[in-house]
């Protein structure tokens, strides 16, 4: 898995009814993109991740492209 600062890390609900956490990725810790990351939540709180198998990442630069189509 790889992150730059200003992707989002989304942790899928593990169960059903539980809702995806979205997070944006302020500081990349690891090398080469690699985590840990710090994250910042919707509600501001901010923790350090190492994301596992439910995490998916959302790249800054695949989201604007998505944009510029429509």
């Amino acid at each position: 898995m790889h992150a730059s600062v200003g992707d989002q890390l989304v942790q899928h609900g593990r169960v059903v009814g539980q809702h995806d956490q979205v997070s944006e990725v302020v500081e990349v810790l690891g090398s080469e993109g690699n985590p840990p990351y710090r994250v910042r939540f919707q509600n501001g709180h901010e923790a350090v991740m190492c994301p596992g198998p439910d995490c998916q990442v959302r790249h800054k630069n695949k989201k604007r492209r998505k944009n510029k189509k429509q």
